[in-house]
């Protein structure tokens, strides 16, 4: 049974607080019986080093983001600015994804996986935790793939953009 959110006075304060928070933008896919998997996510973050960890959260545990929390192993790829329309292509229900010309492939372990992400970070949920209609997922990092660095990729006030890049800084 999943929450319906109901607005609120503070919860709509805080979706205009984080509205201009920049985040930092990652594809999170899968590979399940049925196809290859994914969503966008601007909730990634770094939890720990030892064990190697991160989190994110999803809303609603149906569709790619369901079937994400049901698979055994995901993908995080953290992407750069060259990447801001597969974004939005992952984030919008019935568009084209996983074709070759987007540049996908897939791991010797079965994942989608794209190879021009900065980063490409191969987990597994260790911890899911329901908070109204969306799961916090806790996920053990076992591997790190590094990519090409680009110009970074924020997503602020409904929008993506780019930063700068200086690779001397």
């Amino acid at each position: 049974m999943t929450a319906t959110p109901i607005p609120t006075p503070v919860g709509d304060r805080l979706k205009d607080a984080f509205r201009t928070h920049p985040a930092g933008v990652a594809i999170i896919t899968a590979s399940t019986p049925t196809g290859p998997v994914g969503l966008t996510a601007s909730s990634v973050a770094s939890v720990a080093v030892d064990p190697a960890a991160i989190v994110f959260s999803v809303t609603r545990a149906t569709g790619s983001a369901g079937a994400i929390l049901g698979a055994d192993t995901f993908v995080v790829h953290l992407i750069d600015d060259e990447h801001s329309a597969l974004a939005q292509s992952f984030a919008v229900s019935g568009s084209e994804r996983f074709t070759a010309e987007q540049g996908w492939s897939e791991l010797d372990t079965g994942e989608p996986y794209l190879a021009s992400a900065r980063a490409a970070l191969r987990c597994r949920a260790l911890q899911t935790v329901a908070v109204g209609s969306s799961t916090v997922v806790i996920a053990e990092v076992l591997d790190v793939i590094a990519g090409p660095q680009g110009r970074p990729l924020v997503y602020l006030d409904r929008r993506f953009h780019a930063l700068p890049h200086d690779p001397h800084h």
